[in-house]
């Protein structure tokens, strides 16, 4: 059975991978110098290990339509994957994230934030649940999501 293509896929690099394969070098250099010492051996070999794959799962941010569902993954190690359900989406509008929010996944004052690089996003409102998803391509996903859910506007926020 084929599948039909999907009209939205976007695939992001970011800068999360080289910095976390730099701090798993680092850690396996100082296990090495430390390998006299059990404790920080382990300790600075688990952690590189740890870095290296964090580093494996964060080479890059894709976003694609599922046909039903916009899904956004972390890879290419898929451990971080998210779906949103076209039908449960209330509100899209493009916007920016700031410096402080950072890169990565985590909850801000926007809501939950989904980024690799740089600070363009879009906001997405999932009933009282909001999602923002970094991209390089703010205008080409707000228009694509806006094309897929019908009558939407731009959300109204409540004044901090």
């Amino acid at each position: 059975m084929e599948r039909n293509k999907p009209e939205y896929v976007h695939i992001q690099k970011g800068i999360l991978q080289p910095i976390l394969f730099g701090c798993a070098m680092v850690c396996l250099t100082i296990a090495w110098f430390t390998r006299d010492s059990t404790p920080q051996t382990v300790i600075f070999a688990v952690s590189a290990l740890f870095c290296g794959l964090l580093s494996a799962a964060f080479a890059y941010l894709s976003v694609r339509d599922e046909g039903d569902r916009l899904s956004i993954r972390f890879g290419p190690v898929p451990i971080f994957r998210k779906s949103i359900f076209y039908k449960d989406i209330t509100a899209v509008q493009k916007d920016r994230s700031h410096f402080l929010s950072g890169w990565g996944i985590h909850l801000t004052r926007k809501g939950w934030l989904w980024n690799i690089g740089g600070f363009d996003c879009v906001y997405i409102e999932i009933g009282e649940k909001k999602t923002l998803v970094g991209t390089d391509d703010p205008d080409g996903l707000t228009a694509f999501l806006l094309s897929r859910v019908s009558g939407l506007g731009a959300p109204e926020r409540k004044s901090s």
